[in-house]
């Protein structure tokens, strides 16, 4: 289940791409298929990482990757990386855990070379403000969301940061339904039966690559204006003011 779309995030052969936080790295293993290009597959957790490592050398062992790949465990409020290394970065579901969501702007930016284009998603307002009103666990787990953004306040930080703003998209209205069900039984019920079942849902439809799931996907994106769990801002950097 990609977050970011690639049409409006088009990577090119031989560019160096960063994923941010990319969890078990959905984001990376696309990229990686795409061309012949540099990923870097970034996050402080290390199971989340281990489970991105497994699959890129899956698909190097079957043939699928056409690029390179790199899994490092690193901090994205001070990134090991020089000014302008990156031509494309992906940052999916990341702003909403970090402490200081400023710094963690300054250093996309500092890591993107002029011109870069980078996508940020964070879950949208509605969802979230249900979801914490509905479950406390649903915020207060061990790295859980500190913050809720709303589409004008997550816009006015990156221009703040010189971002210029090209493209706003609204996905995955499916999965609000999956996190609403799972904080009304209860987040850690992770078994309750309606919850599983519609998990089970999820999954066909995001493997099925038929015609039924080409449906779904048109069906969802009806949904998407209307109740999305993400929200999706594609910017471009621009040179620093005088």
């Amino acid at each position: 289940m990609l977050t970011v779309d690639f049409k409006l995030l088009p990577v090119k052969s031989g560019e160096k791409v960063l994923d941010v936080g990319c969890g078990t790295g959905r984001h990376s293993w696309y990229v990686c298929s795409l061309d012949h290009c540099s990923v870097y597959a970034m996050d402080i957790d290390l199971e989340s990482l281990l489970k991105a490592k497994y699959v890129l050398y899956l698909m190097d062992c079957e043939k699928q990757s056409k690029g390179e790949w790199n899994v490092l465990m690193a901090n994205g409020m001070r990134m090991p990386f020089r000014d302008a290394t990156f031509d494309k970065i992906i940052c999916s579901e990341m702003m909403e855990h970090i402490i200081d969501d400023e710094q963690g702007v300054r250093e996309l930016y500092r890591v993107l070379k002029d011109g870069g284009e980078m996508a940020v998603s964070v879950p949208t307002w509605l969802t979230e403000k249900i979801y914490w009103g509905l479950s406390e666990k649903y915020h207060t787990n061990p790295g859980g969301h500190i913050r809720i953004y709303r589409q004008k306040q997550l816009v006015d930080l990156l221009e703040r940061h010189n971002f210029k703003v090209y493209a706003i998209r609204h996905k995955h209205a499916f999965h609000s339904l999956y996190w609403l069900l799972r904080c009304l039984v209860g987040v850690r019920r992770e078994k309750a039966i309606i919850p599983r079942l519609y998990h089970k849902f999820l999954v066909w439809e995001t493997d099925n690559k038929t015609r039924r799931y080409r449906y779904f996907r048109w069906l969802e994106s009806l949904f998407d204006p209307f109740f999305p769990k993400s929200l999706v801002v594609y910017v471009k950097k621009m040179p620093q003011r005088p």
